[in-house]
């Protein structure tokens, strides 16, 4: 047994997080977000890392100091941690990450080599994602080390391309900053939101705990140890996704000239293609291609690992091979669809991460009640509930009137100062709980 890592180890074991924080959407969001809001870019991206940095980081954290998420999640109700925990897994694995997996590598590398009377049918996407999702089959079938050491030479690799495009884009700029778009009147909260897309949030939750799981594979045994390398990992992986956030917006920012993307795929081909032509979008569409493969089948070999357990009488195979079946029909909206289906649904699920991530922060250092986690959770759902259905465009006309004086929801972020307002209810109920006992005894 060890009692601890060389550097170049922690440094390696910071490197898998990163590449387990940094799949398909990490690349395309923070372009589109720079595009939108032009020269409010910076103030918007503060917004998304808030959200894409800053939550997984405090997330990974939580995780190094409770030891596991089934913990973390059981601390409101084993029932409660049974549906949160599995929502996550069906946003990674059917909602949301996986589909995007492939509808990422669709869009960077064969959709901008297609003819124009081509692109617009839809077949295209099908016949692609339907090959992408059977390979993704046929490797979680037998996950290997192999997948995960591909990965850790393509994170390096992308990278570099990320570095080499943005130098370029700096020595050689594409145009000026545009206007905001209308979508980003409210900069520092639609960052926010746009900030949920990623899914690091509640992904880090999960994340977290492979982490741990590969340093005690290592030998890792001692509490306090596991916790450390796991922080310095969370940091050094925050701190990789911030510096390609800002490059990747600043690509967007400039790129209104080349027109405006329907979605981040588009804008950064686009933006590939003009610096370094076919060529680099050519090379830069294999590496985003591998690299959205590996991530699938990690993310669909988790998936398996986890329904199988909680359903024994699935067999592992038999959960890969649903999830591939039903990520690949949720791929096939395509990407602006997908994302446009994963913002209403994340929307209503974020809140509930947050407010159970900052209270376990907390309460590293304070001992809470129960209720408070209940009221802060109970809170700021049944308002982030609303707001998914707003964004929907499914909002129930009669609660608009009152949904509209609450502080912040025309901005999506409503559940604020509800959650808060359940947590300090929750305090009070549980001063007369104790007092209730106190009486009894």
């Amino acid at each position: 047994m060890k009692s601890s890592l060389k550097f170049s180890e922690m440094f390696a074991i910071s490197l898998m997080l990163f590449a387990l924080f940094f799949g398909a959407g990490n690349m395309i969001f923070p372009p589109a977000l720079g595009q939108g809001a032009g020269t409010d870019v910076w103030i918007a991206l503060f917004g998304f890392i808030v959200t894409g940095v800053g939550l997984p980081l405090l997330g990974v954290i939580v995780i190094a100091l409770k030891g596991d998420i089934n913990e973390l999640a059981g601390r409101v109700h084993p029932i409660f941690a049974l549906v949160f925990i599995t929502a996550i897994y069906l946003c990674l694995g059917v909602f949301v990450s996986v589909p995007r997996t492939g509808t990422v590598a669709y869009e960077m590398s064969v959709a901008p080599f297609l003819p124009s009377e081509v692109a617009g049918q839809s077949y295209p996407l099908v016949i692609f994602t339907l090959i992408f999702f059977a390979v993704t089959f046929y490797l979680a079938l037998n996950p290997s080390k192999l997948v995960g050491r591909i990965g850790k030479v393509l994170t390096p690799i992308l990278l570099a391309v990320i570095a080499i495009i943005v130098g370029k884009a700096l020595i050689t700029p594409i145009g000026e900053f545009g206007a905001p778009t209308e979508a980003y009147s409210a900069p520092l909260f639609k960052g926010f939101i746009d900030g949920y897309l990623t899914l690091d949030g509640l992904a880090a939750l999960v994340f977290g705990n492979v982490v741990i799981h590969a340093l005690k594979e290592k030998g890792i045994t001692n509490k306090n140890s596991i916790a450390k390398v796991t922080i310095f990992a969370g940091f050094i992986a925050a701190l990789g996704l911030l510096l390609v956030y800002l490059a990747l917006a600043y690509l967007g920012a400039s790129s209104v000239s080349l027109g405006m993307g329907a979605n981040g795929g588009i804008i950064l081909t686009n933006v590939v293609n003009h610096l370094f032509g076919s060529y680099g979008t050519l090379l830069l569409g294999i590496a985003i291609t591998a690299a959205c493969l590996t991530t699938s089948v990690g993310i669909v070999a988790a998936c398996g690992d986890y329904f199988s357990s909680l359903l024994p009488k699935l067999s592992y195979q038999k959960v890969v091979f649903i999830f591939c079946v039903l990520a690949f029909m949720v791929a096939n909206l395509g990407l602006t669809q997908l994302n446009a289906l994963a913002l209403p649904i994340l929307i209503a699920i974020y809140p509930i991460g947050i407010v159970l991530i900052v209270l376990s922060l907390v309460e590293n250092y304070v001992r809470l009640p129960l209720a408070m986690y209940v009221g802060g959770i109970v809170g700021a759902f049944a308002i982030s509930f609303f707001d998914g259905l707003h964004n929907a465009n499914l909002q129930i006309a009669a609660l608009a009137p009152i949904l509209d004086k609450i502080p912040l929801y025309s901005v999506g972020i409503g559940w604020l100062v509800p959650g808060i307002i359940g947590i300090g209810f929750g305090y009070i109920v549980s001063k007369f709980q104790k007092q209730e006992v106190a009486v009894e005894k």
